[in-house]
């Protein structure tokens, strides 16, 4: 019996709509020919589920832990697996199969499991996350078709587009900030490189192979630098709870800066940018304005650097 969670069925329905109910009722015959392809048992879905379906199995034959994730319909399913099989196991989970026709992937099993976010010490857990990058910037393949940092870039241009040329909901002077430094960065950057593109702490586990092992990567082409940019808005709305969270994000920059050889301003200026496009993103997936991730982006625009 394959458990499909209420909250995740609402969700599914609220992102995809009609092709989001069709693909959950797809979902129980796709699990159900993956489990028989590989000799699983299928066993009870990840708490955290989101925009996928991500379950815990076990291979018949010896007991052994696995995972299945499921892609729903984002068309996200070609480049992660993709990404994960070239970083072959270096900071990354490991892809162990794929099942192409219904957008399967089987996975390592992490143990413990437990993700960055559950670490109280956010200095020391900025430090964890910068380990995992200097691990996972590796060459792009020859040929491939991951997009890049421009292309991302482009949803600025669908924001001017969605206001008529104007702000919307956006504050004018953060708005404008954020689209200059993401084209001045996009065009200075160096030696380009396969990033994960949205790694933060939620998509970093704690594993027994490595300390620590990125899961969910987008597969991105761009400069180390621009790594940063989703741990620096990431966890919300926690990191707007917490005590001085100004402070927080000047050390985060300082930390990455000294871990990764990176300038502090670079940081910075990718962490504004990305946070404001970040809320495009939002915007474009649910229709709702990202209060917190706006209020994220001002902290790093207060940065002196």
């Amino acid at each position: 019996m394959i458990t499909i969670p209420p909250a995740f069925q609402r969700f599914m329905f609220e992102l995809h709509e009609e092709e989001g109910q069709a693909w959950l009722e797809r979902l129980p015959r796709i699990l159900a020919t993956c489990a028989e392809l590989w000799g699983l048992v299928v066993e009870e879905p990840f708490s955290n589920l989101s925009f996928h379906y991500v379950t815990r199995a076990r291979r018949r034959t010896d007991n052994t832990p696995v995972v299945l994730k499921a892609c729903s319909p984002t068309g996200e399913f070609r480049m992660e697996a993709a990404t994960i099989a070239h970083y072959e196991g270096h900071g990354m989970v490991r892809l162990l199969d794929t099942f192409p026709e219904g957008e399967v992937m089987l996975l390592e099993s992490l143990t413990p499991g437990k993700t960055l976010n559950t670490l109280t010490d956010d200095e020391q857990a900025t430090r964890y996350a910068a380990g995992v990058m200097r691990q996972l910037w590796r060459p792009a393949p020859e040929q491939h078709d991951f997009p890049s940092v421009a292309d991302w870039g482009r949803g600025f241009q669908r924001l001017r587009q969605q206001y008529g040329g104007g702000y919307g909901p956006f504050p004018s002077r953060l708005l404008d900030e954020a689209e200059r430094l993401y084209a001045e960065l996009t065009a200075s950057m160096v030696t380009p490189m396969l990033l994960h593109g949205d790694l933060h702490h939620d998509n970093i586990l704690q594993a027994e192979r490595e300390p620590w092992l990125a899961i969910d990567p987008k597969g991105l082409i761009g400069e180390p630098a621009y790594e940063t940019g989703a741990l620096l808005r990431n966890p919300l709305p926690d990191l707007l709870h917490r005590p001085n969270p100004g402070r927080i994000q000047e050390r985060r920059v300082a930390i990455l800066s000294e871990e990764l050889g990176i300038g502090r301003a670079r940081i910075r200026s990718w962490g504004l940018a990305q946070c404001v496009l970040s809320a495009w993103w939002s915007i474009e997936d649910t229709g709702q304005y990202p209060a917190d991730t706006i209020a994220c982006a001002q902290l790093l625009a207060d940065i002196k650097v």
